[in-house]
Formats: C-alpha cells, structure tokens, sequence
C-alpha cells in the first residue's frame, strides 16, 4: 500500500493497536495512518459530545468503515474508557478480533472549562475521570495483559502511547480541571515507563497542536496556522512511537504539530540552599534561589514552535 504523496507503507505491518476516542479528530487521523501503515485497529469510540454528554456509535463505525474500504482490518468499540470493565472488555476485545495486542494509544477526551473560582465539583470529576482515570483504567488492562504475555515467555513489544497537553505543562488559565488530569498523565507515562520496562513495554506522551472539535473556540482561523494544525502531523509521530523501531524511545514527553516535534523536559533539580530549622532566617536563601533558577515556562511565552 501507499500512503498520500506516494510514501511507503509497512511501519507498523501486523501490530495490533487500539486508539481511545479514535471516531473523530486526532483519534480518527492516528487510527486511519496507523492502518495505513499495516496495522489493525480497535476504534474506540463512544461518540460522546465534547464536554462528554450524549452518546452515538457512529463516528467508530466510520472510520472502521474508512480503513476496511482502504484495505485494512479494524473493529468498532464504544465501551467507557473510565469504566474499569469497559477498559478490561477492550482489550479483551483486541486479543479476540486480532489475536493480541502492541499498542495502546489514550487520546479520549472531554473539555469543561471553567476558572477555578466558578468550577463545580461535577466539572472537576468528570474531566478528572475521563482524562486521568480514562487512561490508567486501559493502562492497567494491557499491562496486565503483556506481563502475563512475558511470564508465559512470549516476546513483548509493546507501547503506550498518552495524550497530555500544554494546558498541562505550562499551566493554561482557565482549565484547572484539565490541566490537573494532564499533568497526571504526564507523570503516570513517566511511571509506567519505569515499571514496564521489563516486560517489553514503552510509555510517552504527546502534547499535540492540532485542530479538533475540542479546541473550535479557541481557534486561529489563519490558513497558516490550520494547516501547521493538521491531525495528520501528529498522526505521523504517533505511529512512528507505536511502531517496532521505536524501543529505544520511552518515558518521554514530545510536543507535536506541523511546525515541528520536541521533547519537553521533565522537572528537575534547580538552585539549591542550606536547610536550616530556624525559618526566621530563611528569606534571603530562599530569594537567592529563586532568582537563581529558570521562570517557569508558560503558553503564552513558550513560543519556540510559533510560526
């Protein structure tokens, strides 16, 4: 097969992946290349609307549609990736339609904005829910999947891959909610990497820039910016990471949209004082460094991938 503009196809021949939220948007774009690219693809897919009310089937269907009519095998399914049978039903669901599983990519999602002072606390949960919990539920699943794989002596090949966002990393105001459980997202990808290693599994995250429905308020209607803002950009690097040749890539953090991929860098250990238990005398240090480490980054001033 071949991809649009004549690129050759196979990156990710047999694996098999399943994609959260795949019916629409940057879910619907990863699992169209991933198939392109040989793979099999459970779409999941409740069809839910963007802040997470309602419900429809057939945004999976379509693409399942999509990729059988293109040459490639995928199957529908519209569990709750928050629910923790749901999540265990999926993969369940992968191993019986394509005889395992390789990849697991979280991109499900819901926005309900608000500033902190007026959030309520069903906001809170259900974002919460959806994002954070929403990925570990499927996470845990499959993990457990692939280490009685790797105690059965199977070879395991495995990837996860996460969505987190900038909201996440540089503190976006507006989205306590969902920045909060991106953040979480961030660091259980950093965890799991860590605890999966043995088993033959990697873990990272994007922080994409890509126009979807869930961003239509906030968007730059520019041409330049809409095209930069391409799902397919994305779609590439997340079917390089879940593909063979990606292993030695795990942990990781990657911002991605047309303008180019990054690594974002994780916290880490700054200026550094005397502890002391008299706080009386603490103020200067403390100043010192502060003033010593680096700002922190924000949206608004991390303006490196800005065309």
């Amino acid at each position: 097969m071949l991809a649009k503009g004549g690129l050759s196809m196979g990156l990710c021949e047999g694996r098999v992946a399943i994609v959260t939220g795949g019916g629409r948007g940057l879910g619907r774009a990863y699992c169209l290349m991933l198939a392109a690219h040989g793979a099999k693809v459970l779409v999941n897919d409740m069809g839910a609307e963007a802040d997470g009310n309602g419900a429809d089937t057939l945004p999976a269907h379509q693409v399942v549609d999509e990729i059988r009519r293109a040459g490639g095998e995928a199957e529908a399914n519209f569990g709750d990736v928050s629910d923790w049978a749901d999540a265990q039903a999926m993969i369940e669901q992968a191993h019986k339609a394509f005889g395992g599983l390789d990849v697991l990519v979280n991109n499900a999602g819901i926005l309900r904005d608000r500033m902190l002072v007026n959030m309520t606390e069903d906001e809170w949960d259900s974002v919460m829910r959806v994002h954070l919990k929403g990925a570990f539920a499927p996470i845990h699943h499959a993990a457990n999947y692939w280490r009685m794989r790797h105690k059965a002596g199977d070879r395991v090949d495995a990837r996860i891959i996460n969505t987190t966002s900038h909201s996440a990393l540089f503190a976006n105001v507006g989205q306590a909610n969902y920045a909060s459980a991106k953040a979480g997202v961030a660091t259980l990808t950093q965890l799991a990497a860590r605890e999966l290693s043995r088993y033959g599994v990697t873990a990272n995250a994007i922080a994409p820039r890509a126009n979807t429905r869930m961003n239509e308020h906030l968007r730059d209607e520019s041409p330049e910016l809409l095209r930069l803002r391409d799902p397919d950009w994305v779609a590439s690097l997340v079917t390089w990471l879940a593909s063979a040749g990606s292993a030695g890539v795990s942990g990781r953090i990657f911002e991605a949209w047309g303008n180019g991929y990054s690594v974002i860098e994780s916290w880490q250990h700054g200026p550094q004082t005397a502890s002391t238990k008299d706080p009386s005398s603490l103020g200067p240090k403390i100043f010192e460094i502060v003033e010593a480490a680096r700002s922190n980054a924000g949206i608004d001033r991390d303006t490196w991938l800005e065309p």
